[in-house]
């Protein structure tokens, strides 16, 4: 009988492979079905970020208005294309989330072996924290996709001998665009700095060659001068870009406080729109195992960069508390470090026997299915049933959408941000939408959002299980005398 070599059978050649092709198919198909599961709704925060981007026009570079255009552009093409909807709010951030996971992968894949990249891939993009990021219809993405491209562009320029030019000049225009998000400019302060300052990338630098360095160079001149026109044209986004208004040394570290409570406090007594715990607890082990195995060689540019992101994630979380998102990152490369360590010291451990090597593939998946079923369900049900979190999501609009007939309207009372997200629907034609009762001549049938004492009577009440008040849009039928002008 001929004997059995493991090394060639097709699984084992291309396990690596058929794991990440399994893992972009589980990724897809949850990144696409995240409006249906968690959190069911839109925060104040997805609302206004509509709003925002809805009155983008192509005239705003020209008037200073800038923040956050790449995003706010998508988001406004998604609601235009699929009108307002749940999923049209969250698509932007879908969409870049796909992107940002498929980065990841590729930057994981690019400084760690197969086996080591895989397994880290899977505990990142699968994580409750990624997938709320990828379904929150908010900016809030482009704060942790622009360092993930920044890095793996850097990867595929730095330890290379000859570096592609196109790198060079697709990692300065993403430079360029990243310092348009709020609190970004300081990272784009710390890269060019952490490659001065670091032996390796500074002997990259001078190796590299001279027409695409000084090409580089040029691009982001001319982007920082973009940046510095449209501050004199519209001063408003020079706060908005690199400080918080009204911000003072005690709120800085109350900032800091505020932000990574959510993320490793093991409760949920904490109101918040993140869920807490953010990042698991055994994420969080492997994460300080990856940190303490990297210690000894902590001047390689791989080691060293996870660390400082989150010394500088710290700073970034002080200034805007939503900022501390970007510890995502850095977590998914220590996660990977942890996980190499952890490999090798069992390999260590079984030199010459392959049984004993293969036999870490049992608790191993074991482990990594516990982490990724109790987090999605954390996920799902965390976003659904805690009301810390719960409450800070409503399903209005869907509400209005299945129960408002086109040209009702709908009355929208000491809310503004409400008003103007839900003015949009005016704007394309679905409903009339009002902030203040006229004096007389009520419609025959209107509505509000929450209750009012209004003279009429009440024909219907629309409620949510998503809402400590369940009772969330009240139809009327007006009980004035409405004058028929007959022409």
């Amino acid at each position: 009988m001929k004997k059995l070599t493991i090394s060639k059978l097709f699984l084992y050649r291309y396990r690596f492979i058929i794991g990440f092709i399994l893992l972009s198919a589980a990724y897809i198909t949850l990144l696409f079905g995240l409006p249906l599961l968690a959190p069911n709704g839109l925060s104040e925060a997805e609302m206004e970020s509509a709003t925002r981007s809805y009155d983008l026009h192509l005239d705003s570079i020209f008037r200073g208005d800038i923040v956050d255009l790449p995003y706010r552009a998508l988001q406004k093409l998604s609601i235009m294309t699929f009108g307002l909807t749940i999923y049209s709010v969250k698509l932007p951030s879908i969409i870049i989330g796909l992107m940002l996971g498929g980065l990841l992968i590729l930057l994981l894949n690019r400084w760690f072996k197969s086996n080591v990249a895989l397994l880290a891939s899977i505990l990142a993009v699968l994580s409750a924290s990624f997938l709320y990021l990828a379904g929150s219809g908010t900016p809030l993405i482009m704060l942790v996709f622009w360092p993930t491209l920044l890095l793996w562009l850097g990867s595929k320029i730095q330890g290379v001998t000859k570096p592609k030019p196109m790198y060079c000049f697709v990692f300065a225009f993403t430079l360029l665009a990243s310092i348009f998000t709020p609190h970004l400019i300081y990272l784009a302060l710390f890269i060019v700095s952490f490659a001065l300052l670091h032996p390796h990338l500074r002997f990259t630098i001078k190796t590299l060659p001279t027409f695409p360095l000084v090409l580089t160079i040029f691009i982001i001149i001319m982007g920082l001068a973009a940046l510095v026109m449209a501050s004199v044209i519209n001063p408003a986004i020079i706060t908005e870009l690199l400080l918080s208004p009204g911000l003072t040394l005690g709120q800085f570290f109350h900032n800091i406080q505020t932000a990574f409570l959510p993320f490793f406090a093991w409760n949920s007594t904490l109101e918040s729109s993140f869920l807490s715990p953010f990042v698991g607890l055994a994420s969080v082990a492997l994460a300080v195992i990856g940190l303490l195995s990297t210690a000894k060689g902590f001047f390689a540019s791989r080691n060293s960069i996870a660390t400082c992101l989150i010394v500088f994630t710290i700073f970034l979380s002080g200034l805007n508390p939503e900022s501390a998102i970007l510890i995502l990152l850095p977590i998914a490369i220590l996660i990977a470090h942890g996980l190499r360590y952890i490999l090798a010291k069992w390999y260590d451990l079984f030199p010459d026997n392959p049984y004993a090597r293969i036999s870490a593939v049992f608790p191993i998946g074991l482990f990594l299915g516990i982490m990724i079923i109790g987090g999605i369900s954390h996920f799902i049900f965390g976003y659904r049933y805690i009301p810390m979190v719960a409450g800070a999501f409503n399903n209005d609009l869907a509400l209005v959408s299945e129960h408002l007939a086109d040209g009702t309207t709908l009355y929208i009372l000491d809310n503004p941000t409400s008003y103007n997200f839900y003015k949009i629907l005016e704007d394309q034609g679905a409903y009339q939408v009002e902030d203040i009762f006229p004096e007389q001549n009520l419609p025959k049938t209107y509505a509000t959002l929450g209750f009012s004492d209004t003279p009429g009577d009440i024909k219907r009440i629309i409620t949510s299980p998503k809402s400590d008040n369940s009772d969330r849009i009240y139809i009327y039928t007006s009980n004035q005398v409405i004058e028929e002008v007959n022409e």
